[in-house]
């Protein structure tokens, strides 16, 4: 984990959860400061909805091991058959993700094997782990995975835009090739986790308006461009250095990379509102990717060695060019301010499809 708010505010919930513990001279505060770090969550959405979920098994969790503990005792084997049941019943509330925090809450009251009153101070240490990180959580810098989102796609494309440029030129050196793809293929992965946090607190949050229904179209259009990208990437690496390739075929290649790239780019402008809306533009560039795979399928030998290689190159590459396509179009659509209630529809209906 890289450092950043989420690692300071885990180091202020833990302080904040002791502190509190203090306040109320527990014995061994250790559990509110494990609960503070396990309840720390990556969004807002998800802070309430741990809260919510864990108060439930941590309750029920705490119950069963005082339960367990009355009858059974604090014998190792006790305690592995009430953790058993634990998890079970986590997994049947469909609530896996607050396992963890539940099993030490758990193992923290059976050890009094039955002292009631033990039980209960330590099940308020959970809680009280649970309440610092989510205060923390919404109260020092509150996650905003949107502006994150839209912080980081240029310098995602960035990266992605330097090794397309060399992929085929085949310029760059292959360590340098393989770990600045591994580093793109992180950021990417990066960019999908932060669109499905603010999807996932745009729906259960709010009542999504119809310009925020429009972002988010927009965002995943952004998201499935840069993929489509990368794929360009992974199919060269696998494929077009191993195929036979006629005089030519680099320069062939190349060129029509190079264009992909440059739309990408006015694409991202347009959405900056740096660029004016064309039409014109995304006709030609469609025509022009058309003629590409069409030309690529045509201009070689079908018996060639290794000419169906270049084709799974090719294919990559017309697919990046008609999503690049659909984003040049949202970004024109966009930027004309049409706000019209059948395009609202038509635009819930694109993200439903896609």
């Amino acid at each position: 984990m890289a450092f950043g708010a989420r690692v300071l505010k885990t180091g202020i919930a833990v302080t904040l959860a002791l502190f509190l513990s203090s306040l109320l001279n527990t014995q061994s505060p250790v559990g509110a400061a494990i609960a503070a770090i396990f309840a720390m969550q990556p969004s807002i959405y998800r802070s309430w909805r741990y809260f919510l979920d864990q108060l439930q098994t941590s309750t029920l969790g705490a119950i069963v091991a005082l339960v367990g503990g009355m009858v059974l005792g604090n014998q190792p084997i006790a305690v592995g058959l009430v953790c058993s049941l634990v998890i079970i019943i986590c997994l049947q509330l469909k609530m896996a993700d607050t396992i963890g925090l539940t099993l030490v809450t758990v193992v923290s009251v059976i050890e009094t094997a039955g002292d009631w009153q033990f039980a209960v101070s330590r099940f308020a240490l959970t809680l009280i782990g649970i309440v610092s990180a989510f205060l923390i959580n919404i109260l020092v810098f509150p996650p905003k995975p949107k502006k994150q989102f839209v912080s980081h796609i240029q310098s995602v494309f960035a990266k992605m835009s330097l090794l397309l440029r060399t992929a085929i030129s085949d310029e760059i050196k292959e360590t340098v090739f393989r770990e600045e793809k591994n580093n793109l293929e992180g950021a990417i992965k990066g960019l999908s986790d932060k669109y499905n946090l603010f999807e996932e607190e745009q729906k259960k949050l709010r009542r999504a308006r119809y310009s925020q229904t429009r972002e988010m179209v927009v965002y995943k259009q952004m998201l499935l461009s840069l993929e489509k990208g990368f794929e360009v990437l992974d199919a060269v690496e696998r494929h077009y250095f191993q195929a036979e390739r006629p005089d030519g075929t680099d320069q062939f290649f190349d060129n029509h990379l190079e264009q992909l790239i440059r739309f990408h780019e006015h694409a991202l402008l347009k959405f900056e509102d740096k660029l004016k809306p064309n039409d014109d533009e995304s006709h030609i560039f469609e025509e022009e990717n058309r003629i590409f795979m069409e030309s690529a399928i045509d201009r070689y030998d079908r018996t060639q060695e290794g000419v169906l290689r270049l084709a799974i190159v090719a294919a990559a590459m017309y697919d990046y060019g008609h999503q690049l396509s659909r984003l040049s179009r949202l970004a024109d659509h966009i930027h004309r301010g049409d706000e019209g209630k059948d395009q609202s529809e038509g635009l819930k209906a694109w993200l439903r499809r896609s």
